[in-house]
């Protein structure tokens, strides 16, 4: 229950910190968010290319599936792990056109892949960065690949052996993580936003959480302040990927290693749960500032419907 005030902006290293961190990264709690076994701030790999139709007539031959895996099985948008399918086929043709679609769960195509002259038993592995064809973000929700044909859309690809059915090969896409992983509360009135306290009133919500529990960033993008302040304890204040929106995380245990001007992904664990500061308890005081920032002329709002909403799908 911070009082927000206008902090150093020295950042503070700590190897304590970046030890944690670095273990949370491997923990299975990490894994929950698609970032296990990536170094903190390092990028993902990037996005496949979208490609091009074929110049000629697409040609293919008959199509089966050797193998087709999709993974993670739910991603962040600009976050730590790409939803990715990695796949071999098997054909009556030496080379083949292929197309491969990203649809949403109405069976809509959202973003579309193409390569060209695929060899039978050769991997290919496709990486979608969360954009549609337009390259805006797309909606959260279920998405699943379609491996199929160029210029045929009843001609997809099935299983070697299984005639009937394409492969499931779906998985989730949300653009927001809750930023606290396992047991959590938001607490009673005194914890949320506007809530009184002494000549101001309070600037974020509360979530209650045991002493390190793993935070995770809601929402990718590049630290703006990282230190310590009286009142706010060990703090990270992030400013949102293509969100207009910075968020600001308070009560760290330990000092956090990143610092001004790391990239963050969304659901990349960015320290622990503590009470440092003016805190009571063990808890994340988080606030969300509107554009153009935190304390730059932008102003706090009401964190605690966006939690609710990420917190029923976390």
């Amino acid at each position: 229950m911070a009082r927000s005030v206008r902090p150093w902006l020295a950042g503070i290293k700590s190897t304590v910190a970046a030890a944690i961190l670095l273990t949370l990264l491997a923990s299975p709690a990490a894994a929950s968010t698609g970032g296990a076994g990536t170094a903190a701030a390092d990028p993902p790999p990037p996005g496949s290319p979208s490609g091009a139709p074929a110049a000629e007539p697409p040609s293919a031959g008959v199509l089966s599936l050797l193998s087709a895996r999709t993974s993670p099985r739910r991603s962040f948008f600009y976050g730590v792990r790409n939803p990715s399918l990695r796949f071999e086929i098997e054909s009556t043709q030496a080379q083949n056109d292929l197309q491969i679609d990203v649809v949403d769960s109405a069976g809509e195509v959202v973003r579309s892949f193409y390569r060209n002259d695929v060899a039978p038993h050769a991997p290919l592995t496709i990486r979608w960065d969360g954009t549609t064809a337009e390259g805006r973000p797309a909606r959260n929700g279920r998405y699943s690949f379609r491996i199929g044909v160029q210029g045929a859309s009843a001609s997809l690809a099935r299983l070697a052996g299984d005639s009937s059915e394409p492969p499931s090969l779906g998985f989730a896409l949300y653009d927001y993580a809750f930023p606290v992983l396992g047991p959590h509360s938001f607490g009673g009135p005194a914890n949320r936003f506007g809530a009184p306290r002494a000549g101001h009133t309070h600037q974020g919500q509360d979530i209650l959480a045991p002493c390190g529990a793993a935070e995770v960033a809601a929402r990718g993008g590049t630290v703006q302040y990282a230190g310590y302040e009286a009142n706010a304890g060990n703090y990270v204040v992030i400013d949102g990927k293509g969100t207009g929106f910075d968020f600001m995380y308070a009560h760290l245990a330990e000092p956090s290693p990143l610092k001004a001007g790391d990239p963050v992904r969304t659901g990349q664990p960015i320290g622990v749960v503590g009470e440092t500061g003016d805190a009571v308890g063990c808890h994340l005081h988080f606030e969300i500032w509107t554009a153009p920032g935190w304390y730059e002329g932008g102003s706090p709002i009401d964190p605690l419907p966006y939690l609710e909403k990420w917190d029923r799908y976390s």
